[in-house]
């Protein structure tokens, strides 16, 4: 796990941004800060910051060149299947110098180009450029875990893991008005792009190749939509599939020449890859983080059940609200473009802290998405069965808008979900997804823009992002369909980019078994009631792991985390939000945000029934932020 960058000029004036090289690569040193290097040739420029896991000896450096001085490579991530290919490799006559899985994609790069990508079982980004040929390729993994921004004009080719990066080339700052209604809708900015309009991001499954002025972008990988064809004969033999994919998954995953643990929030996901991982490794490290100041989020509980049952060396990181509020600010000090799910600090916090101890942390992220573990799952499912709870939700909607709602209380929020079942019941598919997916309707997060953000801000360029969105949704669609767009929408820009930047900005690697791309196809081969019925969520991960797992572990609700973002803001953040970020004079003078709606929901902050405009807020109060340290100049 590493930091890479480069440049590609197509002629003098972009051969000149290579002097921005080596200050790029220096961005990156949080996600690499064993050793940094960078190459040149001619009009290419490739940067690297190694985080080593993997052949800790300077044996496995990059950039890393061939023998033959021809092809060089930069690469973030994690080959797990490399001793096999290492192995075929040898069968060949190829020579090796080190343990590095690096040396290994170099080498299977050479022989099989672009075709290598589909031999290749782990998560990556990388680049290759060919001294010989002067081209250069570049690619993303399949799912999108690790990220890739690039920047492409009339001179250059650029890119980078982080966009801190891409800033040290001096790349213009042209916000994209369409990924700022965006970002006001999802809390965070739906790939191919970023909030600038000069910078765009690889999307999974994707590569990139430059010769001269040729470039082409190509999609070298789509999860096969084979549902209903599982290849197995029953339920039972579908749980025993997957549970002999995802411990050879986990398995692949315990490589590492570094200290090595998993992430245990005592929810199912995590304590099957605790389970699995445990029966590969003596006294596995596993870490949590506790709430001491909000009982209804902290789940220590049940992690430490699962953490004696299966004999873990385990640490609780136990936080209080000052805790969190303590580290808000370096969170947000290291967050390059505007992304506002606020988990992600209990992630960062987790991850620095973790990283005290182990190099390396597995976790369960990618579960929900794949087999139907959310809230919005089941009111999907709900709605697509009927019945009398869908009926009554609808009949008692004007009951739903009149009640407070909140999601800091268990009252509160289900309400909020029952007012958002009865509004997605009268939608089709498409629109109802929209409307689970997104906090903000798309009326008010163009209200809450200025009259000339708006006009930048074009409504068919919008529609044409939101039917990209929506695409593989059809009227009378299979059910796989909705955890399909989740898997192209929130997983990768929202849940894998929150894990990936929260981590790497302390240098810890974090590995996700349920994404190996076996159990993903394996997954999207299983029919509906395989995975959420009337009782159960992610039904089979549940069953197929039941006999393994503490009993208290199934039959209890779904909390997830909530920052009280609300008790700070009307507390410590009450003058960040008047007299500054938010300053009524501020926002008219920086003409982005209409000032009389910012207004409108302070006011609504501080009243006596708030909801859930602090969820907004945050959303404003991380761009203001965001924009004071890295676009206003």
């Amino acid at each position: 796990m590493c930091g890479i960058t480069g440049i590609y000029a197509f002629n003098e004036v972009g051969r000149f941004f290579t002097i921005n090289l080596f200050a790029a690569n220096d961005t990156l040193s949080r996600r690499g800060p064993d050793t940094g290097n960078a190459f040149t040739h001619g009009y290419a420029g490739l940067g690297h910051r190694r985080l080593s896991i993997l052949d800790t000896s300077s044996g496995g450096n990059q950039p890393m060149t061939d023998p033959a001085g021809r092809y060089t490579i930069v690469f973030n991530g994690e080959i797990f299947n490399f001793q096999e290919l290492k192995q075929q490799l040898l069968q060949k006559g190829v020579a090796f110098h080190s343990t590095s899985d690096t040396e290994v994609l170099l080498h299977l790069y050479i022989r099989e180009g672009e075709g290598c990508l589909y031999k290749l079982n782990g998560f990556f980004a990388f680049a290759v450029y060919d001294a010989q040929e002067d081209s250069l390729f570049v690619a993303r993994d399949r799912m999108g875990i690790k990220p890739l921004l690039y920047s492409l004009d009339e001179d250059k080719f650029l890119f980078a893991s982080e966009m801190k990066a891409m800033f040290a080339y001096g790349i213009p700052r042209d916000l994209d008005y369409a990924s700022l209604q965006q970002f006001l809708q999802f809390n965070y900015i739906p790939a191919p792009h970023t909030i600038f309009q000069r910078v765009k991001k690889l999307l999974p499954g994707h590569f990139i190749k430059m010769k001269g002025l040729e470039v082409t972008q190509q999609c070298w990988y789509t999860i096969p939509q084979q549902y209903d064809r599982p290849g197995v004969s029953d339920y039972a033999g579908a749980q025993e599939r997957l549970s002999q994919l995802l411990e050879a998954s986990v398995k692949r995953r315990l490589i590492s020449d570094v200290p090595l643990g998993a992430f245990l929030s005592g929810g199912i996901d995590s304590s099957v890859i605790v389970a699995l991982a445990a029966r590969h490794t003596d006294h596995l490290n596993t870490f949590s983080i506790g709430y001491k100041d909000e009982p209804f989020f902290d789940e220590t509980r049940y992690a430490n059940l699962v953490a004696r049952k299966f004999k873990t060396n385990h640490t609780v990181f136990s936080l209080s609200n000052d805790d969190l509020y303590e580290h808000l600010f370096d969170m947000l000090d290291y967050t390059d473009e505007p992304f506002a799910d606020s988990s992600a600090l209990a992630v960062f916090i987790l991850s620095k802290r973790t990283r005290k101890k182990v190099t390396v942390a597995l976790s369960g992220d990618g579960a929900d998405e794949l087999f139907a573990g959310y809230n919005k799952h089941r009111g999907e499912y709900r709605i697509r069965e009927g019945g009398l709870t869908t009926e009554l939700a609808k009949g008692l909607a004007p009951l739903w808008n009149a009640l407070p709602k909140s999601r800091n209380n268990p009252l509160g929020n289900k309400v909020r979900q029952l007012q958002k079942l009865a509004e997605g019941a009268r939608l089709d598919e498409k629109d109802r997804y929209w409307r689970f997916a997104t906090f903000t309707p798309a009326s008010d997060a163009r209200q809450l823009l200025s009259e000339s953000s708006r006009t930048r801000a074009a409504e068919a360029e919008l529609a044409e992002r939101k039917a990209r969105i929506l695409q593989h949704l059809r009227q009378g669609g299979d059910f796989n369909e909705f955890l399909f767009t989740d898997v192209q929408l929130v997983l990768p820009n929202d849940m894998l980019t929150k894990v990936d930047l929260m981590s790497m900005a302390h240098g810890l690697e974090v590995r996700v078994p349920f994404l190996d791309y076996t159990v993903v196809e394996f997954a999207f081969s299983l029919p509906t009631e395989y995975k959420i019925d009337g009782r159960l969520k992610k039904k089979i991960v549940q069953d197929a792991f039941r006999s393994e797992l503490p009993k208290e572990l199934y039959n209890r609700p779904k909390h997830g985390f909530e920052v009280p973002l609300l008790k700070w803001m009307r507390n410590e953040l009450q003058s960040l939000i008047q007299n500054d970020l938010l300053k009524d004079s501020f926002v008219a003078e920086q003409g982005i945000f209409d000032p009389a709606e910012v207004r409108r929901l302070k006011e609504k902050l501080f009243s006596a029934n708030p909801e859930d405009v602090h969820a907004r807020l945050w959303g404003l109060i991380v761009f203001q932020y965001w924009w004071k340290k890295w676009a206003k100049s």
